[in-house]
């Protein structure tokens, strides 16, 4: 095993890469990417980077040489022939050849696109342009080096004896977490922690910490790497990226209102079984299921990753019901915020009532609460999002207001091509 303290001691030497493969990304980054390749190639897109939580002024604590160093070093990849053969040749929810070959051969020869970078109010103003099946890919690896980044800032002076006794903390405080996950009865937990963990080898040890852990109740990591190193089932499905593009390209109201819908019409001819889960909250779940087609109550599962779980819950279940659907065949993952208290109490309210998986992130791979001085160490909420396609903003509502993004007056027209009404304002924790 890794010793951790050891290596972010001799991080002061720069021999390590924060992002060290073009699968070093979360799985559902890929199966996107696919359908975007395949859909939507020369659409143009812009990312850019979002920090909520303005408290951690990052172009304060980061140096600029440093991030552009590691931002060089991405551009710098492509894909190994082992990295390549295991992608062509891997079952993937029991499918083989997920990825097909036109897709591969793409992304064998595939490199990074340029990133803009500014300093702006102690913040770093960094953004990506250029057809989207490409740019998307930026997403992942720029949030993990902003992450890690923050770490080393807050590390960088400690010695050590310091560092170890740190780490030995933190991974006392994941394993107390783990004893108490560990009786629940049937609860299938996944690691979705890659966007903003605390550093790669950290997520590596605590995938397997869980593993041990858990044994065949953790079901998988959304990390693509470090499925592949450790043997691992890979899992996600899709994000809200698609519907907002999507959205965006939208020519009226009439279209805007059916895009969601045209999104998972496209995923419906790739994929199948645990592959088909709805995220129905990108413009309010509520009137989405409302409005979705009777083809859409025959998938899989539902994703539920804002406003308050356990409500989202039961309205999807009341969805199926309607629709004459069984509940208990389905499955909902929940995936929003999530540590082992929300865990346990999500598991036992639902359980026999449907199919319960937890996509554990932020708290899972960057707990370090309560560890160091001042709380330097703590989560924040930082995000990467397209904010344009084609020159049109995109546009984000959620079920939680706080998590809201685009231009004020599309805000205002979003709502009211959803039927959006009052929302319920809700911390985000990460």
């Amino acid at each position: 095993m890794v010793d951790i303290a050891t290596r972010v001691y001799n991080h002061k030497w720069k021999i390590d890469p924060i992002v060290r493969s073009l699968i070093d990304t979360d799985f559902y980054k890929l199966l996107m990417c696919q359908s975007v390749f395949r859909n939507r190639p020369d659409t143009n897109v812009t990312f850019s980077l979002i920090n909520r939580t303005k408290s951690v002024r990052l172009a304060e604590m980061i140096d600029e040489g440093e991030l552009r160093e590691q931002l060089d070093h991405v551009r710098s990849l492509s894909l190994t022939r082992g990295e390549s053969t295991w992608m062509r040749g891997n079952t993937f929810y029991g499918k083989r050849q997920m990825f097909r070959p036109d897709f591969m051969e793409w992304f064998e020869n595939l490199q990074l696109p340029p990133y803009h970078l500014e300093k702006r109010d102690g913040q770093y103003e960094l953004t990506f342009e250029g057809k989207w099946p490409e740019v998307m890919l930026w997403e992942i690896p720029a949030l993990s080096i902003l992450m890690e980044l923050r770490s080393r800032a807050v590390l960088g002076d400690m010695g050590k004896f310091e560092l170890q006794v740190l780490y030995a903390r933190a991974m006392t405080k994941l394993w107390e977490k783990i004893e108490r996950l560990k009786p629940l009865d049937g609860v299938k937990i996944a690691d979705f922690g890659t966007r903003r963990r605390h550093s790669y080898l950290w997520q590596d040890w605590c995938v397997q910490a869980m593993l041990e852990g858990l044994g065949n109740k953790f079901s998988g990591t959304s990390n693509c790497l470090i499925a592949m190193k450790r043997d691992l089932e890979a899992v996600g499905t899709n994000a809200h990226e698609l519907p907002m593009v999507y959205s965006a390209l939208a020519k009226d109201d009439a279209a805007l209102a059916q895009a969601p819908y045209d999104v998972l019409a496209d995923w419906h001819e790739e994929h199948e079984g645990n592959l088909r889960i709805i995220l129905p909250d990108t413009y309010g779940t509520r009137g989405f299921l409302d409005n979705a087609p009777d083809w859409l109550a025959g998938w899989t599962g539902i994703r539920i990753d804002s406003g308050d779980p356990a409500t989202g819950a039961e309205v999807a279940i009341d969805w199926w019901k309607s629709r004459g659907e069984d509940p208990t065949k389905k499955l909902v993952i929940f995936s929003d915020g999530l540590d082992e208290d929300k865990i346990i109490a999500l598991h036992k309210q639902f359980k026999g009532r449907v199919r319960t998986s937890f996509g554990w992130g932020t708290l899972l791979t960057n707990d370090f609460r309560g560890l160091v001085k001042d709380d330097a160490l703590a989560p924040f909420s930082l995000v990467c999002k397209a904010i344009e396609a084609d020159g049109k903003p995109t546009v984000k509502l959620s079920d939680n207001p706080r998590k809201a993004m685009g231009p004020a007056e599309e805000i205002a027209r979003y709502k009211r091509v959803f039927g959006v009404g009052e929302q319920r304002a809700m911390d985000v924790v990460v």
